[in-house]
């Protein structure tokens, strides 16, 4: 602990050392993630107002990644113009559907938005040891009836409890324009993607939260293969993510 704390103070140093080198401050400092480029979704009003709403409210497990969540938004924008219901696979309080949903004003679409999780962590019997691991480090408690609660005046939102693949065929909807999936398993993430793939329209977006992060090797490797079966490439985001158009 002595030396991360170390490591944290010398942060402003190395950015104002940085300054005098690039001649201005990073534009966007967060979850492994810093530039000096252009990052104009953090001068975003509403985008930072429904952020900070699901801040307020308790959902978030770590509050510091508006870029990955800027993604999921961007993703959904382009969703809302395509024919198909959204889905979110790993929810947990439903801090980032919340800002989804709120971001796009989901609630005035014609669309169902399936949120679907066992809210209450990984499945023992579709997850391997490290994932097993890597969960209970992050510490994850069951949080369904939050989750009823806190999406109790979305009428087009559909909450499915289970585990993937046990709940698959829970979503009715035929045709799919927005895919998030955030497991951090690699069973169950593979099992709805080739779930849900034939069912995702042309130009539908598949973000893969765990993608590109340390730790969670099984899952990238995994979906290259998909990938590679499907005919399509992923894209390697500098958040860690992962994307996958729809052709």
């Amino acid at each position: 602990m002595k030396n991360f704390l170390k490591k944290m103070s010398q942060i402003p140093h190395f950015f104002n050392n940085m300054k005098s080198v690039v001649g201005r401050l990073p534009t966007y400092y967060e979850d492994g993630l810093i530039t000096w480029q252009y990052s104009d979704f953090m001068k975003d009003e509403w985008f930072l107002a429904c952020y900070d709403s699901a801040v307020n409210a308790g959902l978030a497990v770590y509050d510091k990644i508006h870029w990955r969540v800027h993604t999921l938004c961007w993703a959904a924008l382009r969703g809302k113009e395509l024919e198909g219901d959204f889905i979110e696979c790993g929810v947990n309080k439903g801090f980032c559907s919340k800002i989804v949903m709120d971001y796009v004003g989901f609630k005035q679409f014609p669309k169902t938005f399936f949120l679907m999780d066992t809210y209450k962590g990984l499945s023992a019997k579709y997850s391997t040891e490290n994932e097993l691991k890597i969960n209970k480090l992050i510490g994850y408690e069951p949080c369904y009836e939050e989750v009823k609660n806190t999406f109790k005046d979305y009428a087009n939102v559909k909450i499915i409890r289970g585990a993937i693949p046990d709940t698959l065929q829970e979503v009715t909807s035929e045709k799919i324009a927005y895919l998030s999936v955030d497991m951090n398993c690699v069973i169950p993430e593979i099992a709805a993607a080739e779930y849900f793939w034939d069912k995702l329209v042309p130009g539908a977006a598949i973000v893969l939260d765990d993608y590109g992060w340390h730790g969670h090797e099984e899952q990238k490797y995994a979906f290259n293969e998909f990938a590679k079966r499907k005919g399509v490439p992923i894209l390697c985001l500098p958040t860690g993510q992962g994307l996958i158009i729809k052709q």
